[in-house]
């Protein structure tokens, strides 16, 4: 057995209560006695079982590795029970996210959200989930930019000798397959080029320059995965703290800034993204705003010890008051741009069902008129 912990974040939406605000209170139950027992069979070390909107959220630690098709199985075998619940229940989109018919060795590509890393345990180990609802994979590259290379938003990465050389950036091309890596601060320039474009370009992982990983997320896009839109991405995000990564209230406070993120109603909108605490991760007004939910654990052995829910804060007031004026802005646009994505984006959404719909309505634009000239051969202005 391997001297590594994994820490594997699964997530997956498989039925909302009511509509797509929130999740029944039955199904986080059935998740926990699945995972109960597979900790009692040795499975796995320890786990958490938590949601943020309607999705079921499985936090789970173990000594398989990443990408384990017993851990993989797990989870998947979770959602497809609480799925038979939820379809008993009539919750609204049963099942939604599990978009394979059966369960084929890993998640990935399958529907849910994955995200997961594997390291040697530090004398203390604080670790900070971080998890969405009504938004995409892209939502994350924000705030680790500030959290990783912003000296502005983190102060360890001009005064603390741990964080001084800075950090490396996995990033996907999640249309075009494919990734790439940054060096920063060196390299700070070339990586915004891509990853200020969220949709598709998106950090998948930061590690330190010698390697050690600090943070992962869920990459998934599941209108590209199925074809079709069949909801938003929601995703989740790991993040070490302290020592050689930057300190907890540094992985924070970038959500202090409401940035603008897609999703929010229907998958179709542009909204900020509200930092809450758990009792608050529901999603409400026009099914949103977009929301974000952190917590925050220690490991011991593996052990989850924890969690501290770490928005649950006035610090965080004014950026919830900021997030609903933002709102209220973007809602007064109505069907218009900004407030709707452009329309390249609402391609992954339901909107193609309607163009098509509307296509032989099209004809072509008319010719213009002649121009109407004089003896000399002059063009003559028309009454």
């Amino acid at each position: 057995m391997s001297q590594e912990i994994t820490i594997s974040v699964i997530k997956a939406d498989i039925g909302g209560m009511v509509g797509h605000s929130g999740i029944h209170t039955d199904l986080v139950a059935m998740a926990r006695q699945h995972l109960e027992e597979a900790q009692r069979r040795g499975v796995i070390v320890d786990y958490y079982v938590t949601w943020c909107g309607d999705d079921l959220q499985l936090i789970m630690t173990h000594r398989h590795g990443t990408d384990s098709p017993i851990v993989h199985g797990l989870a998947w075998e979770t959602f497809e029970r609480c799925t038979v619940k939820a379809k008993e229940m009539k919750l609204y989109g049963a099942g939604q996210d599990l978009i394979a018919d059966a369960f084929s060795g890993n998640v990935r590509g399958m529907g849910p959200g994955v995200a997961e890393m594997s390291f040697i345990e530090r004398p203390s180990e604080p670790i900070i989930i971080l998890m969405a609802d009504k938004t995409s994979a892209g939502a994350w590259n924000l705030p680790l930019f500030r959290m990783f290379a912003d000296p502005f938003n983190t102060a360890g990465l001009v005064i603390s000798p741990a964080l001084h050389e800075g950090f490396r950036f996995e990033v996907h091309d999640v249309k075009g397959h494919k990734r790439i890596f940054f060096n920063c601060p060196e390299e700070m320039y070339d990586l915004l080029v891509f990853i200020g474009a969220p949709g598709r370009y998106m950090i998948k992982a930061v590690y330190t320059k010698k390697g050690e990983i600090a943070a992962v997320s869920s990459t998934e896009r599941l209108s590209l995965i199925a074809g079709h839109y069949v909801g938003k991405d929601d995703p989740v995000c790991i993040v070490r703290a302290q020592g050689i990564f930057p300190a907890v209230g540094e992985i924070l406070e970038p959500f202090t800034m409401p940035h603008i993120v897609e999703g929010w109603m229907r998958g179709s909108h542009y909204g900020p993204l509200m930092p809450v605490p758990l009792q608050y991760a529901k999603c409400t007004r026009f099914d949103g705003p977009p929301r974000v939910v952190a917590l925050g654990f220690q490991l011991a052995d593996g052990r989850l010890v924890g969690p501290r829910d770490m928005f649950d804060d006035p610090a965080f007031d004014e950026a919830r008051r900021l997030c609903n004026v933002i709102a209220d802005h973007f809602r007064r646009h109505g069907p218009f741009e900004p407030h709707r994505l452009p329309m390249e984006e609402m391609e992954y959404t339901t909107l193609p069902e309607v163009a098509e719909r509307l296509a032989g309505r099209w004809e072509p634009l008319p010719e213009p008129h002649p121009a109407i000239t004089g003896g000399d051969g002059s063009a003559v202005e028309a009454d």
